[in-house]
């Protein structure tokens, strides 16, 4: 659907409306994919400018459900967003949309101010006349910064190291400053690093599938030694929905989990499993370490006990995740376009 076309055309009675921005993404699909299935008396709209990350083949099968409608734009357009929150009725928004790698953020923050901080306050403004009942605000554990100790709480503070957990912080901000001067029912999440299938090809694990795919080598920034904490994209998903059902406005709600891996690491085990290589390999054949980006945060470990009184705790392995991911992968080896772009994308920051 364009922009603007059928918006106005009477739906069939439905008892919410939800509205999900980003939903074409990675994460946003799959949580646009879920709505949809398991509330078919919601009607579900998906709002997506379709940049390069974002593909309607995630939504393919959701599409022609009749509680589903797809509605190309972009949060930045105020007469957009001011038109679609006129002629629907929308009780709950999930912010999905962002720009959101963050070597990308070191090259135009400029954009990731406009998107990240301007889109999203003007989609609060536009969410809060409206008289939206709920508006969840998607966030990341880079607010917090890196800490190689302690794990950080929703009450530890932000200290943001890059332009795009920067930009994310500022617009956490403006979303909670509703709550705080409106009591807009707003919920921010923050979660860690969400992997699996249909994710992009510039992010790590697709990227080193990606890599070993075209029998080259995984290449890390810096030592290797950052670590992340991977979420399986389902896990998170139903972090979403619980949330949605049993968040209370004004919260801030960690999504994490204790599994943990260093770069290097996940790099080995990919190796091995897609090059079905022994314990005992040499794997330094398939590595290649170049330049770190500036400020490379080490780790981001979450406290998610709010998140546990709520109900939800991630329930896929990573053996078991890992596994459905690469599997994937291998099955859909022209899902994504424009390797060629990845590649260009990929490489360590220039000097100056």
């Amino acid at each position: 659907m364009s922009m603007f076309e059928d918006l106005t055309i009477p739906q069939k009675e439905f008892n919410k409306t939800v509205l999900v921005t980003g939903g074409a993404g990675f994460i946003g699909s799959h949580v646009v994919n879920s709505l949809v299935e398991k509330y078919p008396d919601w009607h579900i709209i998906n709002v997506d400018k379709l940049d390069y990350c974002s593909n309607l083949k995630n939504l393919a099968p959701v599409e022609q459900k009749p509680n589903y409608t797809f509605v190309q734009g972009d949060i930045c357009s105020p007469f957009f967003i001011r038109h679609l929150f006129a002629v629907q009725n929308i009780d709950i928004v999930f912010h999905f949309a962002a720009e959101t790698h963050v070597d990308k953020s070191f090259w135009c923050p400029a954009e990731f101010t406009r998107v990240n901080v301007d889109g999203t306050r003007l989609l609060l403004k536009a969410a809060h006349e409206s008289g939206v009942q709920k508006f969840v605000h998607v966030s990341t554990d880079e607010v917090y910064g890196d800490s190689t100790d302690t794990a950080f709480d929703e009450l530890c503070p932000r200290r943001p190291t890059n332009p795009y957990s920067s930009s994310k912080a500022t617009a956490e901000c403006s979303a909670l400053s509703y709550w705080k001067k409106h009591e807009f029912p707003v919920i921010v999440t923050r979660s860690n690093n969400v992997y699996g299938p249909r994710q992009y090809l510039e992010k790590v694990i697709p990227r080193f599938i990606l890599l070993l795919q075209q029998n080259k080598k995984c290449t890390i920034h810096g030592s290797g030694l950052q670590s992340r904490h991977f979420l399986y994209v389902d896990d998170v998903t139903e972090a979403f929905l619980t949330v949605m059902e049993k968040g209370l406005p004004g919260e801030i709600y960690n999504i994490g989990t204790n599994f943990e891996l260093s770069v290097t690491q996940l790099a080995q085990q990919l190796i091995k499993t897609m090059k079905n290589l022994s314990q005992d390999a040499d794997l330094d054949d398939w590595v290649e370490f170049v330049k770190d980006r500036p400020c490379q945060d080490l780790r981001y470990p979450l406290i998610s006990d709010k998140m546990h009184k709520l109900g939800w705790k991630p329930r896929v392995s990573w053996t078991e995740g890992i596994r459905r991911t690469v599997e994937w992968y291998e099955e859909n080896p022209h899902y994504w376009p424009e390797k060629e772009a990845l590649e260009q994308r990929s490489q360590p920051l220039a000097e100056g």
